[in-house]
């Protein structure tokens, strides 16, 4: 929602994988949230926590809105839940509501459809499994469509 904890983790993770592979190149990351609240701040202080744990660097990220131009810009536009699909399809136009995705989708063992918000509840580790799961699809889904 506020592009502090969900997104940010996904994003640090997902460039990880990206630069491992070695397709930085070919790959843009990004991440938004679909709320203004946090716009300009760092990540949430427990997910930068939790990511360094994994060896990820969230430090130089910055949250930021979702606008209606990034449906233009790029290929996926990825949703953590259903509230955040909701605002994602009140800003996309008709001719992209293919690249709209929920981003458990990707991880298809998982029987949860849903990342889980951590920002009151906590459970910044068990985000942290699922969107390093959802993070290895959403990966091979792009290798096998677009690479």
């Amino acid at each position: 929602m506020g592009n502090i904890c969900r997104s940010p983790t996904a994003h640090g993770v997902f460039r990880k994988l990206v630069e491992d592979e070695g397709l930085t190149d070919v790959i843009e990351v990004d991440s938004a949230g679909t709320i203004h609240h946090h716009v300009g701040e760092a990540p949430d202080g427990r997910a930068q926590q939790a990511a360094r744990k994994r060896g990820i660097d969230l430090s130089d990220l910055r949250a930021r809105q979702v606008c209606a131009e990034d449906f233009a810009m790029f290929d996926y536009v990825i949703a953590m839940d259903h509230d955040n699909m909701s605002g994602l399809s009140a800003l996309c136009a008709p001719e992209y509501a293919e690249k709209r995705h929920m981003f458990l989708d990707f991880a298809p063992a998982r029987s949860e459809q849903e990342v889980p918000d951590p920002y009151y509840s906590g459970g910044f580790d068990h985000v942290f499994d699922l969107v390093e799961d959802a993070s290895a699809g959403l990966l091979e889904d792009i290798k096998q469509r677009h690479i």
